[in-house]
């Protein structure tokens, strides 16, 4: 896997001239030229990616799984994030038009900014949960990186401040589209809730947790073909309660059973839920209803 390490390093190899600024930069896809096999292979990047793209030519792998750019989205990458390029060779994706905005952790040192963006979790999403834009919301997207684009043409003390400042935005206005999809989606979204429940009762069977031990929000993602972000993310907007707490909530109702119409031992409980350590499996259950597991139980005595 090849790690490009700097916004420079990208444009050289896309064939595009060098950044006016080493920390930032926005391009236009059309004007990229995939000549060589750098994208072909799994490569990750050493900076931020955000894309805004319609009709691009070419698809984006992740794992075992493509992703056509046939519709206007925006897609959103993490450094060290892995991905891979299917693109046909030597061609522009000119049947599309895209803008990309890139830039690295560094620009945004000593800014409210890098704590900030930590806290979105859209920047962890697989493609596939790529975030549709009506043709208004496209526009207020295309013109933030317009503006970036044009702050850094020439560069002063005011410039780093005015492209935090339209990135902000930009993070802020995608967070309220994310929103909006899942909103639009309600009806995908609640099949997808029900599976997971089904999920979440199988993987409680006995023979299950023992088998393959306490369930994670990573397990529970896969095999809704989700990513772990997007799943928390979508249960939020439907439940107020993301993918872990409802782990933790079916993990409890499922102990309050063992607890009330079994003789199974604290640890042996701990043990059938797939907790490694009965300490672990006690915290829990006394976080969630401020009793201990033998304090709960001796109100059925």
């Amino acid at each position: 896997m090849r790690t490009i390490n700097s916004i420079s390093q990208f444009h050289r190899l896309v064939s595009l001239p060098e950044p006016l600024h080493p920390l930032v930069s926005v391009v236009r896809v059309q004007d990229m030229r995939f000549n060589n096999d750098t994208f072909r292979e799994q490569f990750s990047l050493d900076f931020y990616c955000v894309s805004l793209k319609r009709g691009i030519v070419g698809k984006v792998k992740y794992g075992q799984r493509y992703y056509d750019y046939d519709k206007g989205l925006m897609t959103f990458i993490a450094p060290k994030q892995i991905q891979a390029l299917d693109t046909p060779d030597d061609t522009t994706p000119d049947s599309g038009i895209g803008l990309a905005l890139l830039f690295h952790p560094d620009f945004l040192y000593a800014h409210a900014l890098a704590t900030a963006i930590k806290d979105y979790g859209f920047f962890s999403y697989s493609v596939s949960e790529a975030l549709h834009l009506s043709d208004k919301e496209e526009k207020n997207i295309a013109d933030i990186f317009t503006k970036i684009d044009e702050e850094y043409q020439h560069i002063d003390k005011h410039t780093q401040g005015v492209i935090l400042s339209q990135i902000d935005l930009l993070l802020t206005y995608s967070n309220r589209f994310y929103e909006r999809q899942f909103i639009t989606r309600k009806a995908v979204n609640h099949d997808l809730l029900t599976k997971m429940e089904q999920l979440l009762n199988d993987s409680f069977k006995e023979e299950q947790t023992l088998k393959n031990g306490l369930l994670t929000v990573e397990a529970l993602a896969s095999k809704l073909n989700v990513s772990p972000h997007y799943l928390s993310d979508m249960l939020r907007s439907l439940t107020g309660q993301s993918a872990q707490q409802h782990i933790h909530d079916k993990l409890i109702e499922k102990a309050k059973e063992y607890l009330s119409v079994t003789n199974l031992s604290v640890a042996e409980i701990a043990y059938h839920l797939g907790f490694e350590y009965p300490q672990s499996f006690n915290k829990l259950f006394k976080k969630k209803m401020n009793v201990s597991p033998l304090e709960f139980r001796q109100t059925f005595n």
